[in-house]
């Protein structure tokens, strides 16, 4: 396997000291690594990949050196904009390396949500004319790199190695999951505020959850509570959940619709709350399940430490705002809205963590999207 310590080096030797992305699983070892490389600024978490291909493109025409920037490959939809209309040969010309996590490579074993993206990143890459190699755990660093980049620096292009999983070795000192200082704190796990807020809704409220471990566990509660999974579950599109709980809103507003969403997500697209205050739904509650973290792909941390969501959503025009880290103030919160016009905005303050055995929703997403209809519109 492919020390992700040594791919750093080799990056470094030819003059790639800039490392930007968004978290995937495929590359957690490479993220920890760079997370724990000094100086901190040379390695900056963003909030999506577009966000990280502007981050490279400034540094570029700051230094003149090309950055690295890493994402899964379903990250290339909010990558493909800035790579094309700014990094491309055509427009600035902008060289760059692009390291991004093959989920849903053919003849591999993946979730639904990454077989369509998987089968056709080639391809896409290609239509791009974005020059790429395939990285696997027994390729050469050296061998792979070195055409590669010398492709990005004569054309002045953005460039790609496509990562297979299990590429990466994760060293030991890495095996622990680098979860922030929450980890030891008395606060709830996300599984047992999600009960809270299961518990605290109005009945049949219908919930829109993010991807991630948030679906996942919100699909076993309602195994465990013996209740239909009749839960609509953002498996892919992260950032959107709240959006799709929006237009489902919208369109039937006798309905109490509840988006539960993370703190990555929330932050890969922001402006999707000026859009809820703005429309002001009444019967839409939006909770932040806060811990921090990207947890689903490795728990590396979010911006979300230092964001005053109080003030953002109250700027963005949300009717309420509660704050709750305890069962008793989840339901406190949901109580205090109660006949109330919203848009509701609460913030839900949990550590990091999950049970080991968390499986993944046993239903396929058309039966999973067919259940919420029948749940959304009786």
């Amino acid at each position: 396997m492919i020390s992700p310590q040594q791919f750093i080096e080799e990056l470094r030797a030819n003059g790639i000291d800039f490392f930007t992305g968004v978290p995937d699983s495929y590359l957690d070892a490479l993220s920890a690594c760079l997370s724990r490389m000094p100086p901190p600024s040379q390695h900056l978490i963003a909030a999506n990949e577009g966000n990280a291909i502007g981050l490279a493109i400034g540094h570029y025409l700051a230094t003149g050196d090309p950055a690295m920037v890493y994402m899964q490959n379903s990250g290339l939809g909010n990558a493909i904009n800035p790579l094309l209309s700014l990094a491309d040969r055509q427009i600035y010309s902008i060289p760059m390396a692009l390291v991004i996590g093959w989920r849903g490579e053919p003849g591999r074993k993946d979730e639904p949500q990454h077989l369509k993206q998987g089968r056709i990143t080639e391809d896409l890459l290609r239509v791009m004319e974005i020059p790429f190699h395939v990285l696997h755990k027994n390729s050469d660093i050296k061998v792979e790199l070195a055409p590669l980049l010398q492709i990005m620096l004569e054309k002045s292009q953005p460039v790609a190695l496509l990562v297979r999983g299990g590429s990466f070795a994760k060293p030991k000192s890495l095996e622990k999951k680098h979860t922030p200082e929450l980890t030891a704190s008395p606060r709830l796990l996300r599984e047992k505020a999600l009960e809270a807020v299961l518990d605290s809704a109005h009945n049949k409220t219908c919930f829109v959850a993010t991807t991630g471990k948030t679906s996942r566990e919100l699909f076993e509660l309602r195994l465990k509570r013996n209740e239909e999974p009749v839960d609509f579950l953002t498996v892919g599109g992260m950032g959107h959940g709240s959006s799709v709980a929006l237009g489902a809103a919208l369109a039937r507003p006798e309905k109490h619709l509840v988006c539960l969403d993370g703190d990555g997500a929330l932050l890969m697209h922001l402006g999707a709350l000026t859009i809820v205050g703005s429309l002001r739904p009444v019967h839409y509650t939006h909770v932040l399940l806060n811990n921090h973290c990207h947890e689903s792909v490795g728990g590396q941390p979010t911006c979300a430490a230092g964001v005053d969501f109080k003030a953002i959503s109250m700027a963005c025009g949300y009717a309420t705002f509660h704050f709750a880290d305890s069962e008793e103030t989840i339901r406190a919160a949901f109580a205090a809205n109660d006949g109330k016009a919203g848009p509701h905005f609460i913030e839900i303050l949990l550590k990091p963590g999950s049970r080991p055995d968390l499986g993944r929703p046993t239903v396929t997403p058309l039966h999973n999207r067919d259940s919420f209809i029948a749940r959304l519109r009786e």
